[in-house]
């Protein structure tokens, strides 16, 4: 597990670990359970980010290392992810994602890197071939709100994860949703040399392959940041925020979306609206 310089812990390189969260279902199921606003369609948006560890598939598909969560932006393919869940692939290997079919199991699909901004642990990725060319994919795109979150504000935390710690690709995958408020705001170094990024700080734990991830406003369903780690060094007059009972480990940072936005409009890639409506 890697660990910043700031006291941030960076979850997503390979690991993976039991989930905590309000709701568990096979991916694109809607479970009863559910947290209160995450958009059953979520689930058709959002990619684990996986490499291949087989060269020929079994039965059950291609075995694979899990390292983190994207999602989708555009119909052109474009997905957000973390920075630092590339990390693996930045001395070699190609990552690829795992995509629903509409009458078949997951399909495993390369990706490239569009570009990186390390500063504020942004990267996109472009899937190819294109799953939105067609009606073989059960795809959607998330929409980013670059509007500032409030303290209070109600999230949830939507990720998928493997069923188990071998996985294989034609396994449908566990999608977890966690329904949390805003508690705080920090400033943070998250790559070494480069400037702070404002971090929101949310009441729930973040667990191992979610980073890269959406937050969704808990009313709209729009993405109003990505996970970045686990928060280890609350910062003071922030466990008055807490709810009772929790402590200092069941504090999740995230990416506010708004940095990925500035970095697409940068890069003259387009994304999903959000709808005009208030959160």
């Amino acid at each position: 597990m890697k660990i910043s310089i700031i006291g941030l812990s960076l979850i997503g390189l390979a690991m993976i670990a039991h989930s905590q969260s309000v709701a568990q279902s096979p991916a694109g199921v809607a479970s009863p359970q559910a947290a209160s606003g995450a958009p059953v369609a979520a689930a058709a948006a959002i990619c684990p980010i996986v490499y291949p560890m087989d060269e020929n598939p079994s039965a059950h598909g291609y075995q694979y290392a899990f390292y983190g969560n994207a999602f989708f932006i555009n119909r052109d393919g474009y997905l957000i992810t973390a920075a630092h869940v590339m990390h693996s692939f930045r001395t070699g290997g190609v990552p690829h994602i795992l995509v629903q079919r509409v009458e078949a199991p997951p399909q495993m699909l390369k990706t490239e890197l569009v570009f990186e901004d390390r500063e504020h642990d942004v990267a996109v990725l472009r899937a190819t071939p294109n799953p939105f060319a067609g009606k073989l994919y059960r795809v959607a795109t998330l929409a980013p709100d670059a509007a500032a979150v409030s303290r209070g504000e109600g999230i949830v935390v939507a990720a998928l994860r493997p069923k188990r710690r071998q996985p294989h690709s034609f396994e449908t995958e566990l999608e977890d949703r966690s329904a949390a408020s805003v508690i705080d705001f920090q400033n943070s170094v998250l790559e070494k040399g480069l400037g702070e990024t404002e971090l929101v700080l949310f009441n729930h734990e973040v667990i191992l392959g979610q980073s890269g991830a959406p937050v969704l406003a808990a009313g709209s369903g729009e993405v109003v940041a990505f996970i970045e780690g686990q928060w280890l060094h609350p910062a003071a007059g922030l466990v008055a925020e807490m709810q009772h009972g929790q402590d200092t480990h069941s504090v999740g940072a995230a990416v506010p979306i708004r940095y990925a936005v500035a970095a697409l409009r940068e890069k003259g890639i387009t994304w999903e609206q959000p709808e005009a409506k208030a959160r």
